[in-house]
């Protein structure tokens, strides 16, 4: 009988190391080696002289194409891919458990006028039929379902099959019999995804895996499976609120500019064509602390409502909150306000929130988020038709932001009368629809606004 051989691998960066160590030394997390079974599949063997069937080309006489997409239902994951999911290509899909991953792609499937089958190691078959009622208008006759963990006869079954595309959920589910391991270690989604990626790569076949993701936010297992696939697209949003943004992380045959925008209902997800007008409150009288911010997700324009609250400290230390927005950045912007324009708010309650749940880094909403704290600190309404983009420096000028063009047209198309902006943005001379106010100090902008 051969002797078994272990190793103890990194779960956090698939590492191997001979011995246990309570630091992995190429990550340094803590507490991540775990041993495992390592064998050596027979199937590894190949005659490696002669067998290649490439050969050295210059690059110039690389012939080039346009790769052969499938449209998919959803125009907003058309978006994000480039254009469609292109034959043989491999994408992961990660967010956080309950987002809506899982209803996405059963969406995907039910809608596709091609042949899919749907893999889950995670639910039965009847489980997936009841959620696939949720959903209404769907075309279920070219769709099928496979609950299984083992890769080999996933695979197996897949080639009898022969679909156009297959849905795989989730990958830390799946199990080969080449390694003798829990499913969801690192030596088990390594070899399981390799398996897959080779499948999708010989058949032309475009397979979609779901990913679980860890506390931190990253997608469980080793990194090098983001390496591996062709697409990382992550599903993310709030689970109290109803909007979700789909972005590409990594995406091999388009850009990763783009975001999808999804709204849950009781029926699944439904796409949002025009998210600043559903973001947007409508309000039946003026308040004081609320500005409209243009920012950009992406290349994709899109107006913020932000909401801001000052008020005396009641229990002596000032507190500082913000929902959606950077809190350190927040901190900044009221060093800023105080020492650059004479507002007093180190004794002051500070409370920021930007509306619908969404969360966005663009340093683009700093006016609106000095426009609702002075709102708010003077108690005195900003009018709902004007709008800000512009980024604050420490030394309280506004500086331009890339796109302005983009964000002007964005709010001269919903109606807003007036966007106020850096001077240092170099604008198109055109007539527009919509008043552009040139500022450059924050003393300048507090005057003009008020």
């Amino acid at each position: 009988m051969a002797k078994i051989k272990t190793a103890f691998i990194c779960q956090n960066c698939g590492t191997n190391y001979s011995q246990w160590l309570g630091q992995c030394k190429a990550c340094g997390e803590w507490n991540t080696l775990v041993e495992e079974i390592v064998e050596k599949s027979p199937r590894s063997t190949y005659d490696i002289l002669g067998s290649g069937k490439q050969k050295i080309v210059n690059i110039i006489d690389v012939e080039t194409g346009n790769e052969q997409r499938i449209s998919t239902p959803s125009e907003e994951l058309n978006r994000v891919l480039g254009g469609g999911i292109v034959l043989g290509s491999v994408t992961l899909i990660g967010g956080e458990p309950g987002i809506g991953k899982s209803t996405l792609l059963l969406q995907i499937a039910l809608k596709m006028r091609k042949k899919v089958l749907y893999v889950s190691g995670e639910e039965s078959a009847s489980q997936i039929k009841l959620r696939a009622d949720r959903l209404t208008e769907i075309h279920q006759e070219h769709c099928y379902l496979y609950t299984e963990t083992s890769v080999e006869k996933i695979l197996t079954e897949a080639k009898k099959l022969k679909p156009d595309f297959v849905i795989i959920d989730s990958i830390q589910t799946l199990q080969s019999q080449v390694i003798e391991s829990s499913p969801g270690t690192v030596s088990q989604i390594r070899e399981c995804s390799s398996e897959i990626i080779k499948f999708a790569k010989d058949t032309g076949t475009p397979v979609f895996l779901v990913g679980h993701i860890t506390k931190d936010g990253q997608i469980a297992g080793p990194k090098v499976l983001e390496h591996m696939v062709d697409v990382v697209l992550n599903f993310d949003g709030d689970r109290n609120h109803m909007f979700r943004l789909l972005r590409a992380n990594k995406n091999r045959f388009g850009s990763t500019a783009e975001i999808g925008i999804y709204e849950m209902v009781a029926q699944g997800l439904r796409e949002v064509k025009n998210p600043s007008e559903l973001l947007i409150t409508k309000k039946f009288e003026e308040l004081s602390g609320n500005a409209v911010a243009v920012t950009l997700e992406g290349n994709r324009p899109m107006l913020l409502e932000i909401q801001a609250l000052v008020s005396s400290a009641v229990y002596g230390t000032p507190q500082r909150s913000s929902t959606g927005f950077d809190g350190k950045r927040l901190n900044m912007l009221l060093a800023v306000l105080e020492k650059r324009a004479g507002f007093m708010l180190g004794a002051k309650d500070v409370f920021l929130n930007i509306t619908g749940g969404i969360k966005t880094d663009d340093p683009a909403l700093d006016l609106a988020v000095i426009a609702a704290i002075l709102s708010s600190t003077e108690d005195v309404a900003i009018s709902e038709k004007f709008c800000f983009a512009g980024e604050i420096g420490l030394s309280g000028e506004i500086r331009p932001v890339p796109q302005i063009e983009q964000r002007i047209s964005e709010a001269e198309k919903l109606g807003y009368d007036k966007i106020f902006v850096s001077g240092l943005n170099k604008i198109a001379k055109k007539k527009l629809g919509i008043v552009v106010e040139v500022v450059n100090k924050i003393e300048d902008f507090h005057e003009r606004l008020f």
